[in-house]
């Protein structure tokens, strides 16, 4: 199915009524509206298959588009009279009492404007007509019934003077020849056409296209069953009545004439009684029975009906015809209904409370006998219990509330398989529906819509539709920048830099605060990798040990400070998410991974100095970095030394080398001289971010003292005075002003004793030159 198109298709309808939220009118336009434009798009798919089909769609897909497409239809036929109220119409009472020769179409319609009930049964008959499959033809006749009358003709040339036959033909040729109970009947091809015909022209009444059945009947050489069709029409006659005419033109035109039928009355009751007359044909008896819908003839209509849709039209149209007929009869003192005596009676009045009692009551009996077409059964298509009929009868009953809350349980009780094609087109039916009852301001349940949205989002979000995304969770309202956050979230590392920063350029232009949307991202982001990843705890790391490839987690974490880096307005942030972020990999011993997030981060964030809190911690990481890369450096300038060097290069190389080395030096010990990054590091007491802190301390202290020790014992053949502050640096260790031998607790003892036996090595060496006296150097 070609689901992409539709999504792509919807939500352009989407943004352009989005663009015009502020115009009612617009939305509710009955060609170009929000629900038109939708139903045009579901129709479009059903053409295309039909002109192009290649026996991918499977019939549950093309049910599913049908359905989707009319309930969008379903919506523009009752939605727009909801929301909006015309102007008030003089009741049938009212017409009445001031002209008692009112036609009966102008009373009819005073009566459905009376009743907003009844004005959307009346529509929603119409919507049903207007889905109706196309109407069937019957196969082209030559005459009336000409294969009975060649068999009747030739009988009489024959010399059977009575005209009958002996294979029990009808004698007659009159409408009424077969059903006079004589057991005679027309000839095998006749009856076929008659069959045929009969419910050709109740396919056409199904579909309301009564002129075109009329049409047909003439064609068929049967103008009297134009005439019964044609009496289902109200009585019309302009001259008498207070109607306004569309323009002078069809006033002149119309003049005094009068249409329908004058004697309707008189025409329902033989028409009911031929519904239910067990000696007329099956076909017939439907026929009447869908032009005369009433109690009394819905179980001979009942029995054609064989959609959902076809259970639906027959028990609406069964409704509005009683009703019309009851409240004529209720009113009274209508000429063409009862006559003069009727005039005479007058109007009958009833008080407001019975009135309204009466209503109500009314009301009740249409809700209960529409209800119990959940459960009716089908012989064609979708069944009473396919989401999209229960929505539609929903609709109908004005429950679209509990029909959001309904869905939205399914959806959280998984009554609905997420992989199913069910799922993802109400998933999309009910997230434009929740839109556009919000763009025309009529309430919806704010909860149902949250999961109903949520759920879109996520059949987007599998269906690769990224770019569309951002436009959906914009109508969460509060919860809009949170899901957006969460779905760029779920990008994780499968989307570069460039296609975050699109990604989240989106937020702006559908409505969303992008720099709050770039916050809640990388905060969502960093939750998510700590679930992922292990807790800072247990024994302290090897700085050595640790430094592999980042794992998919740590780039996870990593990547998350790209969101708060791509606009200065959330460097802040960055800055503490760029503390949070170090302070774990630091933490895990993972140095170089660390390194990688500062070369992303941008200049500007070493100069923010509020908080001093994070704008200290921050410097005190740089720091950190400038002595490991200088180590780097002293390293990568010891392995420069070569026995090959001449006296020119080995000067030089000395020179860097000892530069380097008191550049580490100086570096350091100002670092250990100083509180980097926390002091009294013997109090562990404090919350999470102190705790860190002092492992982080305990971490890289020993490391950064046991380093220079070694380096500058190393470099003492070079330069012997190196000796003289490795020794040194042991005293600065043991001073209690720095408190540096706390740094070397922990479970067992190990950086500590690796450190003394440095140490001891350092006095050892301090007898290389000779002499008994260790401490020489010192002097």
């Amino acid at each position: 199915m070609a689901d992409t198109a539709l999504y792509i298709s919807s939500a352009e309808v989407l943004s352009i009524c989005q663009s015009m939220s502020d115009d009612l009118e617009g939305l509710l336009h009955p060609d170009t509206g929000f629900a038109p434009r939708l139903r045009q798009i579901c129709h479009h798919q059903l053409v295309d298959y039909e002109e192009n089909g290649d026996g991918k769609w499977t019939q549950e897909e093309l049910d599913l588009l049908r359905l989707e497409r009319d309930t969008w239809g379903l919506l523009q036929a009752v939605i727009p009279a909801r929301k909006t109220e015309g102007p008030r119409m003089p009741t049938a009472r009212e017409l009445l009492a001031e002209n008692p020769y009112t036609p009966t179409l102008t009373l009819a319609q005073a009566i459905m404007h009376a009743s907003p009930l009844l004005s959307e049964l009346v529509a929603v008959r119409e919507w049903l007509q207007d889905s109706a499959p196309p109407p069937h033809h019957p196969e082209a006749t030559t005459g009336y019934w000409k294969f009975t009358k060649h068999s009747v003709m030739q009988s009489m040339r024959l010399g059977n003077a009575g005209g009958g036959t002996r294979d029990g033909l009808v004698k007659e040729m009159d409408p009424d020849a077969v059903n006079r109970g004589d057991g005679r009947m027309l000839a095998a091809d006749d009856t076929k056409y008659e069959k045929g015909l009969a419910q050709a022209l109740y396919s056409y009444v199904r579909a309301g296209r009564l002129g075109e059945a009329i049409d047909l009947c003439r064609k068929a050489h049967q103008p009297w069953r134009a005439a019964s069709i044609r009496g289902s029409l109200l009585f019309r006659w302009r001259a008498i009545t207070n109607e306004q005419y569309e323009d002078d033109s069809m006033e002149e035109d119309l003049g005094d004439a009068w249409e329908g039928n004058r004697r309707r009355h008189l025409w329902k009751t033989a028409c009911t009684r031929s519904a239910i007359n067990p000696n007329l044909s099956e076909h017939d008896r439907i026929l009447y029975a869908a032009l005369v819908p009433t109690p009394q003839t819905s179980s001979v209509l009942k029995t054609a009906c064989r959609t959902w849709e076809d259970h639906l039209w027959a028990q609406i149209s069964v409704v509005c015809e009683e009703k019309q007929s009851t409240e004529m009869l209720r009113i009274g003192g209508s000429f063409w209904e009862g006559g003069l005596a009727a005039v005479n009676r007058g109007v009958r009045l009833l008080s407001p409370d019975v009135e309204e009692a009466e209503s109500d009551e009314w009301e009740k009996e249409v809700i209960g006998s529409l209800d119990i077409l959940k459960t009716v059964a089908v012989q064609e298509g979708p069944g009473a219990q396919h989401p999209l009929h229960f929505s539609q009868l929903q609709i109908i009953l004005n429950r679209i509330g509990p029909l959001m809350e309904n869905f939205a349980a399914g959806v959280q009780d998984g009554t609905y398989a997420q992989a199913s094609l069910e799922y993802t087109t109400m998933c999309r039916f009910f997230a434009h529906l929740c839109l556009f009852l919000q763009m025309i301001d009529i309430p919806v349940p704010p909860l149902a819509t949250q999961v109903i949205l949520e759920s879109y989002l996520q059949v987007l979000e599998a269906a690769g539709q990224r770019d569309l995304i951002a436009m959906y969770a914009g109508a969460l309202g509060d919860n809009a920048v949170e899901r957006y956050a969460l779905f760029l979230v779920s990008l994780e590392l499968s989307a570069d830099i460039t296609e975050r920063r699109l990604a989240l350029t989106r937020a702006r232009e559908h409505g969303l605060d992008m720099d709050r949307v770039a916050i809640v991202t990388a905060e969502r982001t960093i939750e998510k990798a700590f679930e992922l990843l292990p807790p800072l705890k247990g024994r302290l790391p090897s700085t050595i040990a640790m430094q592999t490839l980042p794992s998919d987690e740590e780039m996870f974490l990593l990547r998350s400070i790209e969101w708060t880096i791509f606009t200065n307005v959330t460097y802040d942030t960055a800055l503490e998410q760029t503390n949070v972020i170090l302070r774990y990999f630091l933490g895990s011993g993972r140095v170089q991974v660390a390194q990688k997030l500062l070369v992303m981060l941008p200049l500007e964030l070493a100069s923010i100095s509020e908080p001093e809190e994070r704008a200290t911690e921050y410097m005190h990481y740089r720091q950190f970095f400038i002595i490991w890369d200088t180590l780097d450096r002293v390293v990568e300038c010891q392995a420069l030394e070569t026995p090959q060097m001449n006296r020119n290069t080995r000067a030089a190389w000395l020179e860097d080398y000892q530069s380097l080395v008191d550049q580490a030096h100086d570096q350091i010990s100002k670092l250990l001289t100083s509180d980097w990054l926390v002091s009294d590091v013997e109090d562990g007491r404090g919350d999470r971010r102190r705790r860190d802190l002092i492992r982080i301390r305990q971490i890289y202290v020993p490391e950064l003292i046991i380093r220079l020790h070694f380096l500058l014992f190393s470099s003492r053949v070079q330069f012997p005075q190196n000796l003289k502050r490795a020794m040194e640096l042991s005293n600065v260790v043991a001073d209690s002003r720095y408190k540096l031998y706390d740094d070397f607790v922990n479970e067992d003892g190990r950086r500590l004793g690796d450190y003394l036996g440095a140490v001891r090595q350092a006095v050892l060496g301090g007898l290389e030159g000779g002499g008994s006296d260790p401490f020489r150097v010192l002097s």
